[in-house]
């Protein structure tokens, strides 16, 4: 509805109007309507679905650095257990 209402010429108070109407506050209005625009490359920005994908990376990159470690402890457990030589 914003943007509808920006092409046909209306830009003052256009946010106030349309928040009203949907019943919703002013200022998540004007986010969705930040981020809609980033999403359609208006606006620079973090899309939604590079937010995404962003934290999905980092939730792997947690759990392949929880695997490595637990890999680490457990082979120098058993490098230990296996040699002699080693204190324990």
């Amino acid at each position: 509805m914003v943007f509808e209402l920006r092409a046909a010429g209306e830009g003052a108070g256009v946010l106030a109007r349309v928040a009203d109407q949907l019943g919703v506050h002013r200022e998540a209005l004007r986010t969705w309507v930040r981020q809609a625009e980033v999403d359609g490359g208006k606006r620079p920005g973090t899309s939604t679905s590079d937010a995404q994908r962003i934290t999905e990376l980092e939730r792997e990159n947690r759990e392949l650095r929880r695997a490595n470690e637990i890999l680490k402890a457990a082979s120098a457990y058993f490098a230990r257990e296996l040699d002699p030589r080693l204190p324990r």
